[in-house]
């Protein structure tokens, strides 16, 4: 039986609602009981009010603080505290607790799984932009604190699941699988007509939309490639990216020896969840299971650079060091979200990440901060008003 006292930052979104419906079915299957101190949501009053009266948390934290009314609302006759605002989700982030879902997307996730790192809990981390802005000096808060990172997304799930963390220098390579996204097979003509609506359609997985563009683009497999050089301490030149369009080699670690270990099973984000939530013991759940036999074959191809160039970019900005990652993920994140507002063709969205990095990396640019968290924000919203600035350029030269 696991038994886990949890806060789950973003339980609205995809991974976070993976997360709650988990912990149900292992209520279900009693394998596990939780208890919730805290739920924090975007604006989807009814399905955080949905949640809070299943889990009966402690504390609700919306960050629309215009829903805050509809949210008491919802909860009326519940002894459930409410709150509202970026400052209370940061603060709730700081309540005692033994395990966090960090999975509030983007940015916007940053102050509180900063806040969450320095509580000793256990961080389920979910939110790319927390490693790639905040990287060592975020997994060196958490090791100061006394708490334990876990990265949740499949790949790097998969190499902490058969990472050598005693004897890392028996490593000699990192190789991150990647779907290769719905344009997988697409020309860069026809790509270039693409639409929100073609691109969020994921082969394999079901995501959020923007989750779904960096898919599509394979900027998530530049993003997760900064990642696991800061998780595992490995340099770029070691860490390979190779194209599985079946996803079910999630990512797999080479020794100095030749031997290869991989993490395998069906596409289905609450597995790397439950291996968060049970670490180091293994949640048993309903969980779908690996039939290889009528898989019949699993294929690999290298990643096709010239059509999907954000990965270049993602590789070029880790090497460069300093704030060139977070300018990467900045300008990504902006340019993503205008091809889904339509303000912006699919294979621009790596043209403005490239001069983005480009002009930043001319003014070199700086924080003053010595907090690294404030440090990263300064750099992340400087790097965003310079790709708003080239989106809004290009829209009028169009």
């Amino acid at each position: 039986m696991i038994r886990r006292r949890v806060s789950v930052l973003g339980s609205t979104g995809s991974v976070g609602c993976s997360t709650l419906d988990l912990m149900d079915q292992a209520e279900t299957a009693g394998t596990g009981a939780f208890e919730v101190e805290v739920l924090t949501g975007g604006g989807n009053v009814a399905r955080l009010a949905e949640q809070a009266r299943r889990w009966q948390p402690r504390l609700v934290v919306i960050a629309d603080p215009a829903r805050l009314s509809d949210l008491r609302d919802a909860l009326a006759g519940t002894d459930i505290e409410t709150a509202a605002g970026d400052a209370a989700i940061v603060e709730a982030a700081t309540r005692p607790t033994d395990w966090v879902m960090a999975a509030i997307v983007g940015a916007a996730g940053l102050r509180s799984t900063w806040a969450a790192a320095a509580t000793g809990a256990t961080l389920a981390l979910a939110n790319k932009e927390s490693l790639v802005c905040c990287g060592p000096r975020l997994i060196e808060r958490v090791r100061s604190s006394g708490g334990r990172l876990i990265p949740v997304d499949s790949e790097h799930s998969a190499i902490f699941q058969v990472f050598p963390a005693q004897a890392p220098e028996q490593v000699a390579r990192l190789i991150l699988t990647a779907s290769g996204g719905p344009f997988r097979q697409t020309s860069l003509a026809d790509m270039a007509r693409m639409t929100p609506e073609q691109a969020v359609a994921h082969p394999n997985w079901s995501m959020g939309a923007k989750i779904s563009i960096d898919s599509a683009t394979m900027a998530n497999k530049g993003l997760e490639t900064i990642e696991a050089a800061y998780l595992f301490d490995m340099p770029a030149d070691r860490i390979d990216v190779v194209v599985h369009p079946e996803s079910i080699i999630h990512s797999m670690v080479e020794y100095v020896d030749g031997s290869t270990l991989a993490q395998m099973g069906p596409p289905d984000m609450k597995t790397p969840i439950a291996c968060a939530l049970a670490y180091p013991d293994r949640l048993a759940w309903p969980a779908p299971r690996l039939d290889l036999a009528a898989l019949g074959r699993l294929t690999f191809e290298a990643p096709d650079e010239t059509r999907f160039p954000a990965l270049k970019l993602a590789r070029e900005a880790l090497s460069a060091g300093g704030t060139a990652p977070t300018v990467f993920n900045a300008a990504n994140e902006v340019a993503a979200y205008a091809f889904l507002d339509r303000k912006l063709g699919f294979l621009n969205i790596a043209a403005v990440v490239a001069e983005t990095l480009e002009r930043t990396t001319c003014e070199g640019m700086t924080s003053a901060s010595d907090d690294a968290c404030d440090a990263a924000l300064a750099v992340d919203a400087e790097a965003r008003r310079i790709a708003r600035a080239i989106i809004e350029r290009r829209a009028m030269a169009a």
